[in-house]
C-alpha cells in the first residue's frame, strides 16, 4: 500500500525545503529522495552541484537555477508556478535552505501569499558540529562573518557578550586573520574547529583561548566554529600576560591603541590605562 504522505496525488501543495548532504551522500534520508522523485520542479542553488546528487538518486524533475544573485528576479515565476499547484522543492548546494544559503526570500513571499512551506529535517553542520562540542547546548547561530575586518570585530565583540555557545561559518583564507581578536574577545572559553564535516578529510579541532596560534598552512574545507559559554573561572591576573602581548603586538598596525585597549580589555581584569600605556610603549620602541 502507497504511503498516502508520499503518494503524489495526496501531496501537501507548497513549497518543500529539503536539506541535503552537507558533505556524505549517504546522509541524504529516505523523505528526501522520495519527494524530489515527486517534485515537479527543484530550485537548485547550482544546477552543477544538484545534479550530482539526483543523478545518483535517479532523480529527473526539472531544475531552475535559484541562487543568491537571482532569487529576487525569480520570485514572480515560481510564485505562479506554486499557485499552478505544482509540487516545488528547494535545495541548496549543501545543508538546509534558508540557513547562510538562499531561500528566505521566496520563503518570505510564500507566507505572505498563504503558500504553504514545508519544511524537511536533515543533515545540518550546526546542530553537528554543536553536538560535537561537549559544551553547552544552548547555542547562537550567527552565520557567515562579515568580509570586512573591521565589521568582524564588532560583531564579535558582540558576540563576546553573551553567554551562549557561539557557532559561525568562515572561510578558510579569513580564520587565521580572526585567530587573535578570538584570543582577545572570548579569552578562557574553549573553541572547537569542524572542517570538512562528514567527508573524507573531516577533523574536529579542539583548543583553549587566548593563546590560539595561527595554522601554519591555511586549512582546507568548509570551516564551522563553536565557541563554548562563558567559563566560570576567571582571569584574575592583573599584569598583561604573554599571550596578550602576542596578541597587541599582531593588532598594533591594524588597530589604534583606544581600539586595542578596548579589545584585550574585554575578557580580563588588565585595565584599558596598562593596555594603552604598553601598546605606547612598543610604538616607542619601533
Amino acid at each position: 500500500m502507497l504511503n498516502p504522505i508520499l503518494h503524489k496525488n495526496n501531496l501537501k501543495k507548497g513549497l518543500y525545503l529539503i536539506p541535503t548532504p552537507i558533505g556524505n551522500l549517504g546522509d541524504i534520508t529516505l523523505r528526501a529522495i522520495e519527494m524530489l522523485k515527486k517534485s515537479d520542479f527543484i530550485l537548485s542553488e547550482d544546477t552543477r552541484v544538484s545534479k550530482k546528487l539526483l543523478n545518483k538518486f535517479q532523480i529527473s524533475a526539472k531544475l531552475i537555477s535559484n541562487h543568491k544573485f537571482n532569487e529576487t528576479k525569480n520570485i514572480v515565476k515560481i510564485i505562479n508556478i506554486l499557485k499552478d499547484n505544482k509540487i516545488v522543492s528547494m535545495i541548496s548546494d549543501a545543508g538546509t535552505p534558508g540557513i547562510s544559503d538562499p531561500g528566505a526570500i521566496l520563503i518570505s513571499e510564500c507566507v505572505k501569499q498563504n503558500i504553504d512551506v514545508i519544511p524537511l529535517p536533515g543533515p545540518s553542520a550546526v546542530t553537528t558540529a554543536v553536538s560535537a562540542s561537549g559544551f553547552s547546548d544552548k547555542y547562537i547561530f550567527y552565520g557567515f562573518l562579515p568580509e570586512k575586518e573591521k565589521m568582524i570585530i564588532g560583531e564579535l565583540e558582540k558576540l563576546s557578550k553573551l553567554n551562549f555557545c557561539i557557532v559561525f561559518f568562515v572561510s578558510p583564507k579569513k580564520f587565521n586573520k580572526i585567530i587573535p581578536y578570538l584570543n582577545a574577545y572570548f579569552k578562557e572559553r574553549k573553541i572547537l574547529i569542524c572542517r570538512e564535516i562528514s567527508k573524507y578529510y573531516e577533523e574536529y579541532l579542539r583548543f583553549n583561548l587566548g593563546n590560539l596560534k595561527k595554522f601554519k598552512t591555511e586549512p582546507k574545507g568548509e570551516l564551522t566554529i563553536v565557541i563554548s559559554e562563558i567559563q566560570s573561572k576567571k582571569n584574575t591576573s592583573q599584569k598583561i600576560s604573554e599571550s596578550d602581548k602576542k596578541n597587541i603586538q599582531t593588532m598594533l598596525n591594524k588597530l589604534s591603541t583606544k581600539e586595542i585597549s578596548n579589545i584585550i580589555s574585554q575578557n580580563s581584569n588588565i585595565s584599558k590605562k596598562e593596555i594603552y600605556e604598553y601598546c605606547i610603549k612598543l610604538k616607542n620602541e619601533k
